[in-house]
């Protein structure tokens, strides 16, 4: 059975939020590189201990695996994508 991606609330604002263009390659490489590479993502520390990120560019996808698959929860430039915190995932 292929990996599930599911979005956040959160991830969804983030993403709409983007410049058409800029929105648009993320979800491609979400898509392209996410389930196929998920497991080779980059692992985040400290407060975001269990979260993996995808780089995109300027923008970083943060993420969680899952179960069924992944959990996409934050979308944003690299320079505000960590500020806001850990996000809450349940």
């Amino acid at each position: 059975m292929p990996a599930r991606i599911e979005y956040k609330a959160s991830a969804e604002r983030d993403l709409r939020g983007l410049d058409p263009p800029v929105a648009l390659r993320v979800q491609r490489m979400i898509e392209r590189d996410l389930v196929p590479r998920g497991g080779q993502g980059v692992a985040l520390s400290g407060l975001f201990t269990g979260f993996y990120r995808l780089r995109v560019g300027d923008y970083r996808v943060i993420y969680r695996r899952s179960a069924e698959g992944y959990i996409v929860v934050r979308i944003g430039h690299r320079r505000e994508v960590y500020r806001k915190g850990p996000p809450e995932v349940q």
